[in-house]
């Protein structure tokens, strides 16, 4: 996860994100720097446009959110219910899934 904070820091400062400031970024934080994982993130961020997928993210979660707070319709069975919840739970978990890909 140290991988991707310091690639998001990075593209927040307005760097391009390089395996350089990459490893400059883990080593002040004290974490020990993995050469083939640093590659990897870098290679898999090439091209990719990292304001746009962490929005995509965002709204994901935030469209997510009030759909699986609100209470069930009157006369909706328990079980609808509980299967929806389960649908956007696992919506939820693809998303995540597709953004820590688009991480590494």
């Amino acid at each position: 996860m140290e991988y991707i904070y310091a690639a998001m820091l990075i593209h927040k400062a307005g760097k391009k994100v390089e395996e350089a400031t990459v490893k400059k970024v883990l080593e002040s934080a004290g974490v020990k720097v993995d050469e083939s994982r640093v590659k990897a993130l870098v290679a898999s961020l090439e091209g990719v446009n990292i304001d746009e997928a962490i929005e995509k993210a965002a709204v994901t979660q935030v469209a997510a959110a009030p759909a699986a707070a609100s209470a069930p319709a009157e006369g909706a069975k328990k079980e609808d219910t509980e299967k929806k919840a389960e649908e956007e739970k696992k919506g939820m978990e693809q998303a995540a899934a597709g953004l820590g890909a688009l991480f590494g």
